[in-house]
């Protein structure tokens, strides 16, 4: 990868020839994205991925032989932070919590358009460039992050670049850190809460939720994170009066 300018060299893997042709579209018409090739099965895209330097793989799922989450979990034995991040594409959603589990950065459904593919590879081309700055450390632990739709698609959102979540009518928006914008997703916030970590993350009204680890103060009756003032629920001080004991 440049010095100047992050260039991902990436393969592409499907075994259905329109969908590889459309995908390699994509990867032609990203300028951060280098296509070192295209295969139709799982076996001939691990042989690349041995013989070179890749960054991305964009993998479907259902293939022959072997398909593309076998040959994912194959190469999360490494372990490495550096090695090689899948983008899955699928047209099928039960695969996400396996998708969870092999560290995948983005899981996109089928049919997909070039604005959610390019988002998916702008969000690989940012953890590179955190990686390189030295603040991406591997984690091969099941609770570091969650799948959520959005656009059309499970996204995955990593627990650490959470700031807070607020409750919008029907939605969630997850407001993250900086330079990832937010993302909006059809939920409650029960159930986005029931995916967070309890250690990690406390709610202090019946709108939202914060992640303790990017408080920046706390006042009386109220919490300050990014640049916002969050005020304690009635039905919440407990557990803010429990948060205030142990750090004050």
């Amino acid at each position: 990868m440049s010095e100047q300018s992050i260039i991902l060299n990436c393969i592409t893997v499907d075994d259905e020839p329109l969908a590889l042709s459309l995908i390699n579209t994509f990867v032609k018409q990203t300028p951060f994205l280098n296509l070192m090739g295209s295969y139709a099965n799982g076996i001939e895209a691990l042989q690349a991925i041995h013989n070179q330097s890749v960054d991305l793989i964009i993998l479907d799922i259902q293939m022959p032989h072997l398909n593309g989450m076998e040959l994912a979990r194959v190469l999360n034995q490494n372990g490495s932070p550096s090695a090689a991040r899948i983008i899955f594409t699928t047209a099928f959603d039960q695969f996400a919590l396996d998708a969870f589990k092999v560290n995948a950065l983005d899981y996109l459904l089928k049919p997909f358009g070039y604005e959610a593919f390019l988002n998916a590879a702008l969000r690989v081309k940012n953890y590179f460039e955190l990686l390189k700055g030295g603040t991406v450390v591997a984690d091969q632990s099941n609770d570091h992050c969650m799948f959520v739709k959005a656009d059309y698609k499970l996204v995955r959102v990593d627990f650490d670049s959470i700031l807070y979540l607020e409750s919008i009518k029907d939605n969630v928006k997850i407001h993250l850190t900086a330079p990832l914008k937010p993302i909006i997703t059809l939920s409650s916030l029960k159930s986005i809460e029931d995916k967070l970590p309890a250690s990690k993350f406390v709610r202090l009204h019946r709108s939202f939720i914060v992640s303790l680890a990017k408080l920046d103060s706390i006042s009386k009756n109220a919490v300050h994170i990014g640049g916002m003032e969050i005020a304690v629920g009635e039905l919440y001080r407990d557990a803010f009066k429990k948060l205030t004991g142990t750090w004050i």
